[in-house]
């Protein structure tokens, strides 16, 4: 063994395949790379209370899914009820080349009431609106606007049910998978004859979590997935302890491969227009919270400016330059970290939410974490970076209307507020100039109108940026944060 490298861990543990069977597989924890192999014997069968694979109820006890209905077409009729909706929560999208599908159905409610839905049933259509090539927010957006009367069209994918229901991350399989091709393009579905020559998973940005489903009452499963979403395994440990021992170690030497990780991101954002010269903070899995809709995981790249959010770890300079969602940092804020109490939204422990001002108004996001140093670190991350971006950043312009004139509206971090115009052929005339600390108020109506005031002779500054105003409402919070933070005031 060369100097200085640790010796590999190695360990039995089980792995879930199809049908919910569990296999006795050993393995090998090298720096970069987890290793899974068959174990000698046949692993124990499931325990008290271990579901077949296709059930209602995101595995709970429940009904089988007839055989005859695999991989067919069918329409089915919900009514929704006047709590609860249509019942269902969804997985899956085009952006983790997956087909919409009901990753959990709420037992009493209208979808169960059918007794025509599956978990693992993929949705084409949602009241003739074709969800084939759908994202997961356009699938959202698509169900939340339905009336009372929802005609489904839906697939039971029989071929990926068992992996799906018992992982919260994607695999890549198209509508119509064939056995053969889906083995081969996710790993999953791990049957004795795939384990003989053993699997791996590279541990470069890897995701790793015990927030399985299902729920997991003995805290002992351990799901690990590779960057690009093609390998997982779902494993279970003897108990929670090495359960917990698993994961540590298996974070920890992916977290030794994060620099090499950055460098090489750092060496494809040189190459993109979008992002070019920007350092990169940090490289991590986020798992989203979506309103009545479940989660999804989603990896963040941290650069001075933006958080970017990707399905999967991009693999070349034109998935970088194509994040999911980006958010620049001084348009950001952090409006909450860890329990807060009275909130259902927010009671996660692990949890914190960001707001977003933008053209079309405020987006939230609720991101949940796997430990409190995550969170720390993310919490600490993001504060910093809005106040770095808003250093870095100095100066925002914007066109309005003030007093039926035509004008631009500059904010400068120390010069404060221009409002001026120019005249064709004419230099800049400055209508009215203010520094931050003569603002005594700011708000919009959430429109289009900007207010603000200085107590001066001029009273409040009504403003019309002709297009939502939360952008530069949260790029003035963020700028008044900075300059506060230069004081020392805030840690």
């Amino acid at each position: 063994m060369a100097a200085g490298r640790r010796a590999p861990r190695t360990g039995l543990l089980e792995l879930r395949g199809p049908g919910g069977q569990w296999l006795r597989v050993l393995l090998t924890l090298a720096e970069d790379a987890l290793g899974v192999s068959p174990a000698d014997g046949p692993g124990p069968a499931a325990g008290p209370g271990e579901a077949p694979a296709a059930q209602l109820n995101g595995g709970e006890p429940g009904s089988a899914v007839p055989e005859a209905l695999a991989n067919i077409r069918r329409t089915v009729r919900v009514v929704k009820q006047d709590v609860g909706g249509l019942g269902i929560s969804i997985k899956g999208g085009r952006e983790n080349k997956m087909p919409i599908l009901i990753s959990k159905i709420f037992r009493g409610l209208a979808a169960d009431q059918t007794e025509a839905l599956y978990v693992g049933d993929a949705i084409l259509s949602v009241n003739g609106t074709d969800l084939s090539e759908a994202t997961h927010d356009e699938a959202v957006q698509a169900l939340k606007k339905t009336g009372k009367e929802v005609v489904l069209e839906v697939k039971y994918m029989k071929e990926i049910s068992p992996y799906f229901k018992n992982s919260s991350t994607g695999a890549t399989v198209s509508w119509d998978p064939s056995p053969t091709a889906l083995q081969k393009r996710s790993s999953p579905l791990l049957p004795p004859r795939e384990l003989r020559e053993g699997r791996t998973v590279p541990l470069k940005m890897c995701y790793v979590s015990r927030k399985c489903l299902p729920a997991d009452p003995e805290h002992r499963y351990l799901e690990v997935c590779s960057a690009d979403g093609r390998v997982a395994l779902f494993l279970r440990a003897k108990d929670e302890a090495t359960a917990q021992s698993w994961l540590s170690a298996i974070q920890a030497n992916a977290s030794a491969l994060l620099p090499r990780v950055k460098e090489e991101l750092r060496a494809q954002l040189a190459g993109t227009g979008m992002v070019a010269g920007r350092d990169i903070k940090h490289v991590g899995w986020l798992t989203e919270q979506l309103p009545s809709a479940g989660t999804r995981n989603l990896l963040a790249v941290l650069t001075e400016k933006e958080l970017l959010l990707y399905g999967s770890l991009p693999q070349s300079r034109d998935a970088l330059g194509k994040p999911t969602h980006n958010y620049p940092l001084i348009a950001t804020r952090l409006v909450h970290s860890g329990p807060a109490k009275g909130s259902a939204l927010y009671e996660a422990e692990l949890s914190f939410a960001l707001r977003t001002g933008t053209r079309l108004g405020v987006q939230t996001h609720l991101f949940s974490l796997e430990s409190p140093r995550d969170l720390a670190l993310w919490t600490r991350l993001l504060v910093d970076g809005t106040h770095g971006a808003a250093e870095l950043v100095q100066e925002v312009s914007t066109a309005c209307t003030w007093k039926g004139q035509d004008c631009t509206l500059s904010i400068h971090i120390d010069k404060g507020f221009t409002i001026s115009t120019t005249e064709p052929g004419l230099s800049k005339t400055i209508l009215l100039q203010q520094p931050f600390e003569k603002l005594q108020m700011s708000s919009d109506d959430g429109t289009k109108m900007l207010y603000l005031d200085f107590g001066g002779p001029e009273g409040e500054i009504q403003l019309d940026l002709h297009s939502c105003p939360k952008t530069i409402v949260f790029i003035i919070h963020s700028f008044l944060s900075a300059k506060v933070t230069r004081l020392g005031l805030l840690a």
